[in-house]
């Protein structure tokens, strides 16, 4: 038996079929159905292997949410930070409406309130999204757009809950339009640099 092989990024070998099966079954059976066992069966590694890497289905859970390709998109350089905004407005909505990605949302976001240990997976996951977008603000202040002051994580906070809240609340349609409205209204409200 040989030991899988660390990727650069501190995982096993076969990290991308154990993500995309960690993924599949929490949208397939949810939280509670998402067990170390289906996932080594779905993705063809030993437990063990598992293990060895997360010790808890919620470790393996943060590492497919954070790692998995599944959820990335390329973050936007638009020359504007309307422009990146508007490009990530879609790109959340994209991740929240697609096929293949709206279950695991709905299932994290089903899932969250009753466990703790779940809140701290999306915490995770936001975190490191936050830190992918960072170049987004950085670039708006050099350009002038943007009060180095602002910050972030509110920011996409507010872009963020409209497009949760408006597709997952009030079950209405992320169309271009209403994309648009919320990025201006949040822009709108935002200091440019002085």
């Amino acid at each position: 038996m040989t030991t899988p092989q660390r990727r650069s990024t501190g995982g096993p070998r076969q990290a991308a079929a154990i993500f995309a099966a960690t993924l599949e079954l929490l949208a397939d059976k949810g939280y509670d159905g998402l067990t170390m066992e289906s996932v080594a069966a779905r993705s063809g590694v030993n437990k063990t292997t598992l293990y060895r890497w997360w010790p808890a289905k919620d470790a393996l859970l943060a590492a497919a949410l954070t790692d998995s390709d599944l959820l990335s998109f390329p973050m936007p350089d638009t020359g504007s930070l309307r422009g990146d905004l508007l490009a990530l407005a879609h790109a959340i909505a994209e991740l929240l409406t697609a096929e293949s990605t709206a279950p695991i949302a709905t299932a994290v976001l089903a899932a969250a309130p009753a466990r703790p240990q779940l809140a701290q997976v999306g915490a995770t996951f936001f975190a490191e999204r936050l830190g992918r977008e960072q170049p987004v603000f950085e670039r708006a202040v050099a350009r002038g757009e943007l009060d180095a002051s602002c910050d972030p994580a509110a920011i996409m906070d507010l872009l963020g809950g409209a497009i949760w809240f408006r597709l997952l609340l009030r079950g209405q349609p992320l169309t271009p339009e209403y994309l648009a409205r919320a990025v201006d209204l949040v822009v709108d409200g935002l200091p440019g640099a002085s």
